[in-house]
């Protein structure tokens, strides 16, 4: 079966706005996917490999792996909170313009402006 393609997603898709929507999306997606892999995986390895390192005391009964450990949660949510902020920003206004030209795409076509 053919996939069928609606022409007004196919000029949007096409459109310079889309690619900057998408560019957008990435320029900040990737780089803090592998900030944050490369973060985790540093806590791995050293799990596994400095123990002597992880097993140092920071405060009383607190060790430096647990500290790290709780800092993946801290950067988990600010990575969130970031993300949020960013796509407030930066994503949202340009997404919202793509849908209001789609409505209006629709609309004329008599496709009847639903999405």
């Amino acid at each position: 079966m053919a996939a069928r393609h609606d022409p007004a997603y196919d000029e949007l898709h096409a459109s310079a706005e889309f690619a900057e929507l998408r560019r957008r999306y990435r320029s900040f997606v990737f780089p803090a996917t592998i900030a944050f892999l490369a973060w985790y995986l540093l806590y791995v390895v050293l799990s596994n490999w400095g123990g002597d390192f992880m097993a140092t005391k920071v405060v009383g009964n607190i060790n430096v792996a647990l500290v790290f450990g709780l800092l993946q949660f801290v950067t988990t949510f600010a990575i969130a909170w970031l993300y949020s902020r960013y796509s407030t920003d930066k994503l949202d206004p340009l997404a919202r313009e793509l849908d209001e030209r789609f409505v209006e795409l629709t609309s004329r076509s008599g496709h009847g402006g639903k999405h």
